[in-house]
């Protein structure tokens, strides 16, 4: 049986280097080389998503890979593909640094420059290893973790678009489904997700941020426990103790929410730190919210650009939200899907402020009226993306129980609506 590789490098020699020596390695398959860390999430991803089956056995990651560093890419595929075996290709094999890869999920290390006797003992052993999990937890069943949970990301064009209730009824509309959901405020100087749903706390995601190892006590000690059933992870109440959560920290706390619940969403404000960087850069839906105006639009045109110069998200993978939509504005979604260069979302968000006003004043916007036509496109918006549990059926994007939210859930003929 053949031994799938994967090689990840940022730098094209070694690329070169490292795909001859695995070609001629013995029951070896290499595949396409991924350059950077987005596309070795994103390749891994799509393969988790055809079949279990089909991910590599083993990921040999060079130490010049980015835009993520080679450890915290290590820990991020450990923790979101734990029968795939991650081998790093480094120039310093020093045993503070063999530990250091270790700790982060790494099943091996290889001194540069690569010889061939090392790489194929290091490559047969994890390969090895990985093919004695994937019988223990059984290949391609569903005790498989795979890819984990959904983190879908909610930034904000510029400030007041919308983006913190937009994230809210999105988690909403997902747990109402009966989907495990967490909510995370990385709006760290400002957020106002615990104002929006009347919530004193004490502990906050920067009780988080100086924990490598983040276990399913220490995660469930910082997380808030809402009556809407919500997990809420929420901003620091002093928001200059929001410098505290690095992107690293970042991505060590949202892989441990994606371990442990089938969908979560963050709220990222408008301003992008080093934090909502992370999260937009790991997120498999990053949306932008927008109000159909031209200062809001160039803002989001501008937001798009930056995310894409920085090398976070691009702007084909960025899905743009138009709030506040009126049919008798002169910007529609299709001009903004031109201005942007991203796709936008077919659900718009109608303005009707007043319906919501009495909600928000009272902090309580999870208390939103069903009736009400702006959480009505908010949950036809979750259905959009897949964040709601289909309906016993087969119904894609079915109504989420107990709840007759989203238009596109009314009036079934079946008698459930």
């Amino acid at each position: 049986m053949s031994t799938r590789i994967l090689p990840a490098s940022g730098d094209a020699d070694a690329v070169r280097s490292l795909t001859t020596l695995l070609s001629q390695l013995p029951d070896a398959e290499p595949l396409a080389p991924v350059t950077d860390s987005t596309q070795l999430v994103d390749a891994l991803s799509r393969l988790a998503a055809e079949s279990l089956d089909e991910l590599p056995e083993v990921v040999v990651v060079h130490e010049r890979i980015g835009p993520v560093p080679a450890l915290e890419l290590i820990r991020e595929v450990a923790l979101r593909f734990p029968a795939v075996g991650v081998i790093l290709v480094t120039s310093d094999a020093s045993p503070g640094l063999f530990q250091a890869a270790m700790d982060h999920g790494a099943r091996g290390l290889v001194a540069l420059p690569v010889g061939y006797e090392e790489l194929a003992v290091r490559v047969a052993a994890v390969a090895q290893w990985s093919a004695g999990v994937r019988r223990h937890l059984g290949a391609g069943s569903d005790l498989l973790p795979g890819a984990g949970g959904t983190v879908v990301t909610v930034s904000g064009a510029k400030g007041g678009v919308g983006a913190t209730l937009t994230a809210v009824q999105l988690a909403l509309a997902a747990q109402t489904s009966g989907r495990t959901t967490a909510l995370v405020d990385m709006d760290l100087q400002t957020g106002d997700v615990a104002s929006y749903l009347d919530v004193q706390f004490r502990r906050s995601v920067v009780d988080l941020a100086a924990i490598n190892d983040i276990s399913p006590r220490v995660l469930a000690d910082a997380v808030f426990r809402h009556d809407s059933g919500l997990a809420l992870l929420l901003a620091p109440a002093e928001g200059e103790r929001g410098e505290e959560v690095t992107d690293r920290a970042a991505r060590h706390i949202l892989a441990a929410l994606r371990s442990r619940y089938e969908i979560v969403v963050v709220d990222c404000g408008a301003q992008l730190g080093g934090a909502g960087a992370a999260a937009v850069e790991m997120a498999d839906r990053a949306l932008l919210v927008t109000t159909p105006d031209v200062i809001a639009v160039r803002g989001a045109k501008r937001a798009v650009r930056m995310w894409d110069r920085l090398q976070i998200r691009k702007a084909e993978e960025t899905t743009v939200v138009v709030n506040r939509h009126n049919r008798s504005t002169e910007i529609q979604p299709p001009l903004i899907a031109r201005i942007t260069g991203t796709p936008v979302a077919a659900t718009t968000i109608p303005a009707h402020f007043k319906e919501l006003q009495g909600v928000v004043d009272a902090g309580r916007v999870h208390e939103l009226e069903a009736k009400s036509t702006v959480k009505q496109a908010m949950w036809a918006l979750a259905g959009e993306l897949g964040l709601v549990r289909a309906a016993e059926g087969g119904h894609k994007g079915g109504r989420p129980r107990g709840d007759r939210g989203a238009v596109s859930f009314r009036r079934r003929r079946d008698g459930t609506g």
